[in-house]
């Protein structure tokens, strides 16, 4: 293998770990647990679907209030 396929390949792996890391610390509070990968996604995730099921929730109290 070349020089180049190895820092690429390693650069693939490294961005997306970096997104992972941007959107936790941007976007959502860390937990301050050390989770896996796919520990992380599914936290992140979990955070994004309450407050989209409390809103489809509400929604739904409030079409059955205006019958």
């Amino acid at each position: 293998m070349s020089a180049s396929a190895t820092q690429t390949r390693g650069c693939a792996e490294d961005s997306g770990k970096a997104a992972l890391v941007v959107v936790n610390s941007v976007v959502f509070r860390s937990s301050g647990q050390n989770l896996t990968t796919p520990g992380t996604v599914i936290e992140m995730l979990s955070r994004i679907g309450e407050p989209v099921l409390l809103g489809l929730a509400a929604l739904a109290v409030r079409g059955r209030v205006k019958r």
